[in-house]
């Protein structure tokens, strides 16, 4: 008993010293667990990190944004995640609930790609993402607007000065001959068809710009391949405004802008015109000569004026749903007179999370109401052509009193057929109307798998559905040359509908210092159109006038791609997606495109943690092989038929009176049963950088593009098809180029801010094998007279010209051309190729000032190395044409430097038209001024004015250097714009 009592009160003594050795912390230590949410919608945050500072102790949030970790009473926990402030909270309770902050800066961190979104970190390829804050400013009418100028390899080029006009977008140079070369627009998960519907002036009309938040931009094979076949020609991706905050904020943004015209055609003038028919007509047309003195320009262009209302809500019904909404109008008349674009948009986004947020849904629908009148553009050309002697009216009755050239037959006012008609005539006379209705919606359901955490199943349909009704009316008081003329009636109705349904699986799982995302899934997309049209004349002389088309195609697609990292230092992505298109044979439908990608953070290795230099150092490369049937009618390999031409009917039987009978007959149309895809293949290597905590940043990218069988229309021998050309899969081009971004702020205090970003790309195109070279670029004057040309060896669509003679004044001589082969012929073989319209560099810089309230954006952009072909001049500016079928024609003041006297197809075709077009243009100007609570109710108030199109230097001696196709042929002229705005949070 004594030995057992005295072992018991020696372990006593002995557990007793042990408990006074251990630290009294540990007796504070508890079990610390809450929610992580974000502060604006109150939603939870899954795989936060939770941490305790400069320990290896640490845990990540659940799907619901719960944690749980042992800490020590007056221990320190950091809450983390991308996108958000990083907050730090003292342990005093076992519950600690944190709500983050977004942070701005780091939300750019985050880029939504694919099927799916990936950390800055993780993107291997060339991809650029434009936010609000960096938007073009101005009078933005359609989406693409925004982001001219700003980003390196993308070339924004809009068709003409119109309100709304649609816009050219190429990423990288040309990507075809034959087939569309813009890139595939997908907004908000819905990938759309790059066509719109007739009355439609731009496929982007529907969404209001207001109501996006960010425009991403996927340039090479490695980051577009998961979109297979539509992405051939680079990927837009537009991630729209969503509901945030517990209470609801609205905003009202509304403008005013005032359109200039600001340049025309050069053509003589009331006072040279009577110079030049005085001393070149004869007595006849001399007494043609008029007593007015008419700018028919300055008649046909005025000021308009334009107004844009937009107003949204957002916040979040009940603590689950975040929801926002809004409603836009637009009314804005073109600088051509009867030109009007009106339009009416409205969205609804809802992302409520069900099942304790195991299922998130978000649902989307955005309409849009559109009424166009298009003015007659036939008046542009008519007013450069137009006698400037003669006054607006003084014609017949019959003819609402316009001037023009008359005769009188069988008492009835008709105009000589080779006049032009009166331009005023043309827009007021003349009704050009449509109505459009278009809805996008789109429901997407993201289950977290109870069972499989680490599993997302995602479900994502969408419907794009457009009707257009459209009708054309022409005045019975128009001049014309029709005997009994009463006037004509054209209408229209287009329907179009693009289905889509996407079903994918994405599991996220790490483990120690590694990493791995992987999304494999189906995709089922349907596009169809319907197509009406009647013709009204063609009724009244008993011919067929009803006309009906309709056609179908469907893409078919499985896809995947995986991404490993490692530290988050090495990264591997391999993408895959398989596309079956029934716009090609069946034998050839299906498309395999494989794509590979690698990036090595070097900022995150060891030798650059502690660097006061690089915040950001990222090298990546990728490959990737992708097809191209973009803008392929459909149903070409097989056999159809199509009613014959007015001209060509067949006669059967008589009348009742006697008369033959004819009839429109049907006949088969070319086909090509072998066609298949164009293939092409990118190699992409590029460095990422950031310099001083990001005060300097940006990006180097160099690219080789390859493409193969490409599509092309050639002719075909006599008697082996039904055409004599169709399309074929007949060449090989290539695509090379480098591109340089950079954005520097190099000045950043309290009070005041400067920010700029530059951008150049240099891109040489090359068609690398074509068998046979393909005429293309139709251009007015004479009968078929193209100016381009597709050949190998050279860019497509390059001039191809006579090279002219000069005196020794440096004076074109007329009809004088080198003869290139030494037969002393000069004829079609002595044309060479001389220059292309697609320039070798395009450069954009942009600077940003904020100082206290205000703020100041100026937005330039240059080209370098663009040529166009001047068709006003060339078809304008030789002596005969002024005084020539009795009536007078006005002349271009290009006629001064030539005195050419007779057009002909080789004067339309020689070198010395087709002039460089290089250009450096200040697109915009905005200065702001904003109020911070001034109001009692109002968060913020700005107020602006803007200045679009300010200024454009260059050599060119047209209208406008800026031409899309590089063919400058009555050319709608871009205004220059005054906007006054105002934007207000409430």
């Amino acid at each position: 008993m004594n030995l057992t009592h005295n072992c018991m009160n020696t372990l006593q003594k002995y557990m007793l010293f042990l408990l006074f050795c251990i630290p009294i912390t540990f007796w504070a230590q508890t079990t610390v667990s809450g929610v992580v949410t974000e502060s604006a919608t109150g939603m939870p945050i899954p795989g936060a990190n939770v941490v305790i500072p400069g320990t290896t102790t640490g845990t990540t949030t659940d799907f619901d944004g719960k944690y749980q970790i042992n800490a020590n009473d007056g221990e320190m926990l950091e809450f983390s995640y991308i996108g958000f402030i990083t907050q730090t909270v003292k342990v005093t309770s076992s519950t600690i609930n944190v709500a983050l902050v977004e942070d701005t800066q780091q939300l750019d961190e985050v880029i939504v790609v694919g099927y799916g979104s990936e950390k800055k970190t993780e993107i291997t390829g060339s991809v650029n993402k434009i936010s609000t804050e960096d938007f073009n400013k101005g009078p933005i009418v359609s989406a693409d607007q925004l982001i001219t100028g700003k980003i390196a390899g993308v070339a924004v080029t809009s068709g003409g000065g119109a309100p709304g006009e649609s816009q050219s977008i190429i990423i990288r140079g040309n990507g075809s001959l034959s087939l569309s070369s813009s890139p595939l627009i997908v907004v908000d998960g819905i990938p759309l068809d790059n066509g719109s519907v007739g009355g439609s002036r731009n496929v982007l009309d529907f969404i209001n710009p207001n109501d996006i938040e960010s425009m991403t931009v996927l340039k090479d094979a490695s980051s577009t391949a998961i979109y297979g076949s539509r992405a051939a020609n680079g990927v837009i991706m537009i991630t729209t405004k969503k509901g945030k905050g517990k209470e609801f904020k609205f905003n009202y943004n509304g403008s005013t802008t005032l359109y200039k015209p600001t340049n025309y055609v050069d053509v003589m003038n009331a006072d040279q015109f009577r110079t030049f028919v005085n001393a070149n007509g004869t007595d006849a047309q001399i007494a043609l000569l008029g007593n007015s003195n008419t700018n028919w320009q300055e008649e046909i262009y005025t000021e308009a004026v334009g107004y844009e209302h937009s107003l949204s809500a957002m916040g979040n019904i009940k603590g689950f749903m975040p929801v926002r909404a809004s409603i836009a109008y637009s009314n804005h008349d073109g600088i051509l007179r009867t030109d009007n674009f009106n339009r009416t948009t409205a969205s609804l986004n809802l992302r409520p999370y069900l099942f304790d947020d195991h299922l998130k849904i978000e649902l989307n629908g955005r309409a849009m109401y559109t009424e166009n009148r298009f003015a007659n553009r036939g008046a542009i050309g008519s007013a450069v052509d137009f006698d400037p002697t003669q006054s607006i009216y003084g014609g017949p009755d019959d003819v609402a009193n316009y001037w023009g050239w008359y005769d009188i037959q069988n008492g009835e006012t008709v105009q000589n057929n080779l006049a032009q008609t009166n331009p005023l005539a043309l827009l007021n006379l003349y009704r050009d109307t449509a109505e459009v209705r278009r809805f996008i919606g789109s429901a997407k359901f993201d289950y977290k798998l109870h069972f499989l955490p680490n599993v997302t199943a995602t479900v994502n349909v969408g419907l794009d559905k457009s009707n257009a009704h459209g009708r054309n009316i022409t005045s019975p008081l128009m001049p014309s040359s029709q005997l009994d003329w009463s006037g004509a009636l054209n209408s229209y109705i287009n329907r179009t509908t693009n289905s889509l349904f996407d079903g994918y699986l994405t599991y996220t799982g790490e483990a120690d210092k590694h990493s791995l995302t992987a999304v494999a899934g189906y995709s089922y997309q349907k596009f169809e159109y319907d197509n009406f049209s009647y013709d009204g004349q063609r009724e009244q002389d008993g011919l067929i006038a009803k006309f009906i088309d309709k056609s179908r195609n469907v893409l078919l697609s499985y896809f995947g791609r995986a991404t490993y990292s490692y530290d988050d230092r090495y990264v591997l992505k391999v993408t895959f997606r398989a596309d079956a298109s029934s716009v090609l044979n069946p034998n050839d439908r299906w498309g395999y495109f494989p794509a590979t990608s690698v990036a090595w953070n070097i900022d995150n290795e060891n030798f650059l943690e502690n660097s006061k230099t690089f915040s950001t150092l990222r090298l990546r490369a990728g490959y990737g092989e992708i097809g191209n049937v973009n803008g392929l009618a459909p149903y070409q390999f097989l056999q159809n038929y199509s009613i014959s031409q007015d001209t060509a009917n067949y006669q059967l039987g008589v009348d009742a009176n006697g008369d033959p009978v004819y009839y429109n007959t049907y006949r088969p149309d070319a086909y090509n049963e072998d066609l298949r895809w164009e293939i092409g293949k990118t190699l992409d290597v590029g460095l990422d950088f950031g310099l001083f905590n990001e005060r300097v940043s940006g990006s180097v990218s160099a690219y080789l593009k390859k493409t193969e069988d490409l599509i092309s229309y050639v002719n075909v021998s006599p008697f082996t098809n039904f055409s004599n050309g169709i399309n074929d899969n007949i060449g090989d081009m290539e695509n090379r180029g480098i591109e340089l971004e950079l954005n520097v702020t190099p000045v950043q205090t309290e009070n005041f801010t400067w920010s700029f970003g530059y951008n150049l790309a240099f891109n040489d195109n090359e068609i690398t094998s074509l068998p046979v070279p393909v005429d293309t670029g139709g251009i007015n004057g004479g009968t078929g007279n193209q100016i381009q040309i597709h050949q190998e060896g050279y860019a497509p669509f390059s001039y191809y010209v006579y090279k002219q003679v000069y005196d020794t004044n440096g004076n074109p001589i007329e009809g004088a051309y080198v003869d290139r082969n030494g037969d002393n012929i000069i004829n079609d073989d002595d044309r060479y190729i001389y220059k292309d319209p697609y320039a070798d560099i395009i450069m954009g810089f942009n600077t940003n000032l904020n100082y206290k309230n205000w703020d100041l954006s100026v937005v330039t952009r240059a080209n370098i190395g663009n040529y166009a072909y001047n068709n006003m001049a060339s078809a304008k500016s030789h002596t005969i044409r002024a005084t020539e079928n009795n009536i007078l024609t006005n002349l271009h003041t290009d006629y001064y430097n030539t005195q050419f006297t007779s057009l002909t197809d080789q004067g339309l075709l020689s070198d010395y038209y087709i002039q460089e077009a290089s250009f450096f243009k200040v697109d915009n100007i905005t200065l702001g001024y904003s109020l911070k609570e001034a109001i009692k109710g109002i968060d913020k108030m700005r107020f602006y004015g803007s200045v679009q199109n300010v200024a454009t230097i260059t050599d060119y001696d047209g209208l406008d250097p800026e031409i899309s196709g590089g063919i400058d042929n009555n050319f709608y002229p871009r205004p220059t714009s005054f906007v006054f705005g105002v934007n207000v949070d409430f």
